[in-house]
């Protein structure tokens, strides 16, 4: 399976399939249809099974889904069925709220470190972490061997950040920043602007 050849908004899809799905095995359930899934995540059952036959046949005509069984299958497609360990580049309200937020590790991220370059930020305690100088980020993230990244810094400092990130050997970013980046090849970047989405959905208000 090439996972290049598998449209992105497939890819984006199968997470909210597979927190529905945790969240059915947490209730006892064993197996669901592509109905009842749908059910759950507003989502029609035709689309969810064409979604998941992309990756293969996981469910049997007549009997659904196992629902263990396709968790296993969605986190192995997703990559998720290891610990990432993840940075943090700055550490402001946002960064805060990301260093203890406490629900990245059942899905498979582990947060290392936390970066500032405001040196009154460097030092400080955030939950089990201490500020470091992102004078070492490079440095310190490929001491660290890391591959994501989270960044939540201003707008005007994003695409300098984003250089170093790659710079350091960082293969997937999150970015808060309100700003669209410029990376090499092999880089993803994933973008989340609140406010883009709040203007989404005023739409329909």
């Amino acid at each position: 399976m090439n996972a290049r050849k598998i449209p992105d908004i497939i890819i984006g899809r199968l997470p909210v399939y597979l927190r529905a799905l945790q969240r059915m095995a947490d209730m006892g359930l064993k197996t669901t249809s592509s109905q009842e899934l749908g059910e759950h995540v507003g989502i029609s059952a035709a689309q969810i099974r064409k979604d998941i036959s992309q990756f293969g046949e996981f469910g049997k005509q007549g009997t659904g889904y196992s629902i263990e069984y396709l968790i296993d299958k969605l986190r192995e497609i997703l990559k998720v069925n290891r610990i990432w360990h993840v940075v943090v580049v700055g550490a402001g309200d946002m960064g805060h709220a990301l260093a203890n937020y406490q629900g990245f590790r059942d899905r498979g991220f582990h947060i290392v470190a936390i970066f500032d370059k405001d040196k009154d930020k460097v030092g400080e305690k955030i939950g089990a972490f201490r500020v470091e100088d992102a004078e070492t980020m490079v440095e310190r993230i490929r001491e660290l061997g890391v591959k994501v990244a989270m960044m939540t810094v201003p707008a005007t400092a994003a695409q300098a950040v984003a250089d170093q990130l790659a710079q350091a050997g960082v293969k997937a970013i999150l970015n808060y920043a309100p700003i669209s980046l410029n990376v090499p090849g092999g880089v993803k970047v994933q973008y989340i602007d609140p406010s883009t989405h709040l203007q989404r959905m005023t739409y329909y208000l």
